[in-house]
């Protein structure tokens, strides 16, 4: 089972594309499968025979479980060799059969019980976790959605657009990607003021969660991280946005990566003791999922795109990411990743770095204060600007205190100084 994100913990296979004792090419669809956050065909790693299927359809396992075996010595063409089968069973010795029961009265079979709302019918459809447990909550009948994935599949928004089509719920998702750092809390969670206070009911963190703490944890035991901030005036930045009709995102990731060119040094990974330095940027971008946590889709070769290129790739993988439509590929080999909590209005954070990346940035909030400015003739003067604090995290085994600091100055420099 592939990992698909760092708060992907298990998959169910939805689909054999080939069955056991078929020759397939290595990249071909095996399988499909389905995971919280994507949809996707698995590719073969290898050309052979397929000579075992170890996960049946409908069965849902963790990150890392084998799915099936191939025979890479086996040839296209020639017959299914018996050589990979299991050992037949041990025959006993041949015995007299006994005659056979004499026919008893059959009664008729019982009604079947209802089913409850959301859960899964014994017919071929299949839904994945996430739509069960939301078609659960909402007490939706799934028999009744109809799906717009592959062969009708029921989908996570197909389930929410149900549910607001009969008044209840929150919409669907927008396409602007939600940026934020891996926190478990949300808003309207604490206790009301207004009387006395009632312990919660305590419940186990779900698998996703689980899977974003480990990742988080191993990456603050592994990394000897550190964190550096920076305040920035986006005057500029918010006038080209305005130009452009994009969010400052973008703009901000375009000052980034010129940065990361002149400092490569960043836009790289550390594994064990080995430091490789990208000369592709493939900028990850944390997209939140709501209650279904986040994922970091990547967009490869950035240090090509404009800003209006890299707006409208952002795009396109926070949408995909909502409909659970990512591959593999788009979740893989980020060198660096920008994280932005800012729009939900915290004004600083350390963000957690993304192993086996050496460094995050954190975008916060824009926010118009007065500041000190200085005119052409060196004259001081109070000015009310739009103003953003960066943070960068940074992994002290690959990194200085003061290559980090230029590295954010260059992102100032180029954020103050951008012109459209």
């Amino acid at each position: 089972m592939p990992q698909m994100g760092v708060s992907v913990a298990e998959g169910t296979v939805v689909e054999w594309r080939k069955q056991r004792g078929d020759w397939i090419e290595a990249d071909e669809t095996i399988c499909e499968i389905s995971t919280d956050k994507i949809d996707t065909e698995v590719p073969s790693p290898a050309s052979g025979r397929l000579i075992e299927v170890l996960v049946q359809v409908g069965v849902t396992v963790d990150v890392g479980t084998t799915l099936a075996r191939i025979a890479t010595d086996a040839r296209p063409g020639e017959p299914h060799s018996s050589e990979h089968d299991p050992p037949p069973p041990a025959r006993a010795a041949a015995a007299p059969a006994p005659p056979p029961p004499a026919p008893a009265a059959v009664p008729p079979p019982a009604p079947a019980p209802p089913r409850a709302p959301g859960a899964r019918g014994a017919a071929a459809r299949r839904y994945s976790p996430v739509v069960q447990r939301i078609a659960d909550e909402h007490g939706v009948d799934l028999d009744e959605v109809e799906g717009s994935g592959r062969d009708g599949r029921v989908q996570k928004k197909d389930v929410m657009a149900h549910v607001q089509a009969r008044g209840g719920g929150a919409a669907p998702p927008r396409d602007e990607p939600t940026m934020h750092i891996e926190s478990p809390y949300r808003p309207g969670a604490g206790a009301s003021l207004s009387g006395p206070y009632t312990p919660p009911e305590g419940r186990p963190l779900s698998r996703m969660r689980q899977s974003i703490g480990e990742h988080m944890k191993r990456s603050l035991q592994t990394a000897a991280t550190c964190t550096t901030w920076i305040e920035v005036d986006v005057s500029r930045i918010e006038i080209a946005r305005r130009q452009l009709g994009i969010t400052a995102l973008p703009l901000i990731a375009r000052c980034t990566i010129g940065a990361l060119v002149e400092y490569p040094l960043l836009n790289a990974w550390l594994e064990d003791e080995t430091h490789t330095v990208h000369e592709q940027v493939n900028l990850g971008i944390a997209v939140a999922l709501g209650e279904d946590g986040l994922i970091v889709p990547v967009v490869r070769g950035a240090q090509d795109l404009s800003p209006e290129g890299l707006s409208r790739r952002i795009r396109d993988l926070a949408r995909r990411a909502r409909a659970r439509q990512l591959s593999p590929d788009d979740v893989r080999g980020a060198t660096f990743t920008i994280t932005n909590p800012g729009q939900f209005g915290s004004m600083m954070a350390t963000p957690v770095i993304s192993q086996p990346q050496v460094a995050i940035l954190d975008v916060e909030a824009i926010v118009k204060r007065p500041v000190v400015v200085t005119d052409a003739f060196g004259e001081d003067a109070i000015a009310i600007r739009p103003m953003v604090i960066l943070g960068l995290s940074w992994d002290h085994r690959a990194l200085d205190g003061a290559i980090a600091a230029r590295f954010l100055a260059s992102v100032k420099k180029r954020v103050e100084s951008y012109e459209a």
